[in-house]
């Protein structure tokens, strides 16, 4: 099984090119089963994208990579396509539920696998079934798997979520596209990657609006052909490498992203002390040497992400006093304390919040990843510990970070998988 080996306390300076998002690109791939031919551009060459692409071509959809190019060529095959997602295929990655939504609007059936993915807590796809079942569907769950049935169609209708969810946000996008009539969907996430499939969906030729936190679907009558689109570059990426340039970096560089994406996340860091150089396009990170405490609670977005919680943690043993970070979206997400732990850190846990005591020095030791931010939140201990820091269990790195350790050692960091 491999490992990451990495030498702490190297500096790390240059350039940093943030890849595409994976969490808007599983979703925009999952509409692809409406379309007939896309080409996806900016893609992510990570475990997940190919994971969904397999489900894709199990499913009937003829597909071609272009690795080199990062982009993707979909075609949807006149054949009839399987409404099938088996548990081989959505084991590892739970995204793959996102079919179920395109699968009823296009064959008015489906059976899906309940999909696995990370151990950060239940992420019961309950809402992603009551949405489809005010649409019009009738679900069934039996053996492990999801049965959906619309035998008329999909019907537009007003969904109220209960609470807010990225996931089924989405499968009610996808699912609405082409229903009959008009739907609004109410209290939904308004992440960037939902606004990137709205987008996506309306260069499709679909007509839906984003209000503050709802979303109005017009049924698509006619769907475009031979489209192309670029997506949206990976926001939680992007953070993560920032918070690697706070940690240890002399001078970093991020280009081509949109800063006005990561507000949220560049005022919390400001408040911190990390510098900043902020320009239209691009992110610079310059040193920054003295780390301040902070309070901050992960919320949905424009909040601060769940998906930097670990990794701002690593940050936080820098700051002088005790800093707190309250996790209200996932209940067992805190898995990284025991190896921040084991490498020197400070933090206890009570009631959801972590109390991050600093300034502590970190020493590498082995350590085991257990989920995908957490992995790589013991990557950036590594980076600014004492000695060696060897990482195990790093396939969930794979599942979410493309070329890791290409890009740290292109900023002179000593990272190798071994």
């Amino acid at each position: 099984m491999q490992k990451l080996l990495i030498k702490g306390k190297k500096e790390l300076f240059g350039k940093i090119n943030i890849s595409g998002s994976k969490n808007a690109t599983l979703p925009i791939l999952a509409a692809t089963i409406l379309a007939d031919k896309v080409t996806l551009m900016n893609i992510p060459l990570v475990k997940d994208i190919f994971t969904m692409i397999d489900l894709l071509k199990f499913i009937g959809l003829k597909i071609n990579i272009s690795k080199n190019k990062n982009r993707i060529e979909i075609v949807n095959s006149k054949n009839k396509i399987k409404t099938l997602a088996p548990y081989k295929l959505m084991k590892t990655m739970r995204a793959g539920v996102l079919v179920l939504g395109p699968l009823l609007a296009k064959n008015k059936k489906a059976k899906i696998s309940l999909p696995g993915g990370c151990a950060i807590g239940t992420r019961p796809v309950n809402l992603h079934l009551f949405a489809l079942k005010k649409l019009g569907a009738k679900i069934r769950i039996k053996n492990g798997y999801i049965f959906a049935e619309a035998k008329n169609g999909l019907k537009g209708t007003n969904i109220t979520f209960p609470s807010i969810s990225v996931g089924a946000t989405e499968n009610a996008v996808l699912a609405a596209f082409n229903a009959k009539g008009k739907t609004l969907l109410k209290n939904c996430a308004i992440e960037p990657e939902v606004k990137d499939l709205v987008k996506f969906l309306n260069t499709l030729g679909g007509n839906i609006k984003i209000i503050g936190r709802k979303i109005l679907i017009i049924g698509c009558s006619k769907i475009k052909t031979n489209i192309k689109y670029e997506v949206i570059f990976d926001r939680i990426e992007l953070g993560t490498y920032i918070i690697a340039a706070a940690l240890i970096g002399k001078k970093i560089l991020f280009n081509k992203i949109d800063p006005r994406i990561i507000k949220c996340e560049i005022n919390i860091l400001k408040k911190m002390g990390v510098n900043f150089k902020i320009q239209k396009s691009s992110i610079e990170v310059d040193k920054s040497n003295n780390i301040k405490k902070v309070n901050l609670m992960t919320k949905p977005y424009p909040g601060f992400p769940t998906d930097l919680q670990a990794q701002l943690m690593v940050l936080m043993t820098k700051a002088k006093g005790t800093s707190k970070i309250k996790e209200s979206i996932f209940e067992n997400r805190f898995m990284h304390v025991p190896e921040l732990k084991r490498m020197g850190a400070n933090i206890e846990i009570k009631d959801k919040i972590a109390f991050v005591k600093g300034p502590t020095k970190l020493t590498g030791a082995e350590v085991m990843a257990t989920d995908l931010r957490a992995s790589v939140s013991l990557v950036l201990a590594g980076l600014v510990a004492d000695n060696r820091t060897i990482i195990n269990r790093i396939y969930h790195l794979d599942r979410g970070y493309e070329s890791l350790e290409k890009k740290l050692r292109h900023c002179k960091a000593k990272i190798k998988r071994i």
